[in-house]
């Protein structure tokens, strides 16, 4: 197989994290991260980026965290790419990360090893395993703010009038992704999710996905943000926030809600439930998302994912 490229997905809490790192030290791989939200710098706990979950000594995961740039960092051992590469007051979206993934995929091939593309941000995986043609709607300012005058309620409702399918990639609680949906879609004139030229899967990618039981899976997305709290992820968002507001990346799921709850809006216990409830719409979203993907082979464990590599591999 040439140049070939592993797809590690499925919805969020599922353990990708520690399924790629398994697997990646397995085949010899490196990881290049597929989520719109870990590109940013200071927004670990949040995000649940892989450096969090490592068995790195403290000293040296902030050294990890530190050297984060687009030369990447290492957890245990494995190469990861496309962390702490951004402002979270900066512009991030699926044509940025396209570009950058690629340059990433075709550093990792020249090394001779394995690129793992790892992440629940659907869109992102999908834009580069089919090479999407994403047309670049240059950003409308004006058009920006008088969208972002309007609710996310009408904001979502009108997204879904001109593009259904955005009802399943676009998160109606986050504003700037709302905001962006709607400017390309305005700007083109075709709907934000059908920004693309579909092409077959190439057969040097492997789509693969990890099963897991809804019930299971929602409790443990519950039990993951009081995980998030006890760690300090309100701290994280107190410092965040006193150096970005709500328009950039503080728009993303926990972050919004703990923000609304230092602003006065929402109790911690509120913006707490709502959080948990907002990580399993999004689970939802991906697990929609996902099933409607005849490419993708779900996998329940490790060796599921193993044997389907090598099978892969050795075509």
């Amino acid at each position: 197989m040439k140049n070939p490229i592993i797809v590690i997905s499925g919805p969020t809490a599922s353990g990708k994290t520690s399924l790629s790192l398994d697997l990646a030290k397995e085949f010899g791989g490196e990881i290049i991260c597929a989520d719109s939200m870990t590109v940013y710098k200071g927004m670990n706990i949040g995000t649940d980026k892989p450096i969090c979950h490592s068995e790195l000594t403290e000293e040296s995961r902030q050294k990890d965290l530190d050297s984060g740039s687009g030369s990447g960092m290492t957890v245990e051992g494995i190469p990861h790419h496309m962390i702490d590469i951004l402002n979270p007051d900066e512009e991030f979206n699926v044509a940025i990360f396209k570009k950058l993934a690629e340059e990433k995929v075709r550093e990792i091939h020249r090394k001779g090893s394995l690129p793992f593309l790892v992440g629940g941000s659907t869109m992102y995986i999908d834009a580069l395993a089919y090479n999407y043609n994403i047309p670049h709607a240059k950003p409308d300012l004006k058009l920006r703010k008088e969208l972002e005058k309007t609710s996310n309620e009408k904001l979502f409702a009108q997204l879904i009038e001109l593009d259904p399918d955005a009802e399943w990639t676009v998160d109606k609680n986050n504003k700037r992704r709302l905001v962006r949906a709607l400017e390309v879609s305005i700007q083109t004139g075709e709907p934000f999710t059908k920004q693309k030229k579909k092409q077959d899967l190439p057969e040097d990618v492997l789509y693969l996905a990890i099963n897991r039981d809804r019930e299971e899976l929602y409790k443990k997305i519950n039990s993951r943000v009081d995980e998030m709290m006890t760690e300090g992820f309100l701290d994280e968002v107190k410092k965040l926030h006193k150096k970005y507001d709500l328009d950039t990346a503080m728009q993303a799921t926990g972050y919004k809600q703990l923000v609304e709850y230092l602003e006065g809006d929402l109790t911690l216990e509120e913006a707490v439930k709502k959080t948990k409830q907002s990580h399993r719409n999004y689970a939802k979203r991906q697990f929609t998302w996902l099933n409607r993907n005849k490419d993708v082979i779900w996998v329940d464990n490790q060796e599921e994912a193993k044997e389907k590599i090598n099978e892969f591999l050795n075509t």
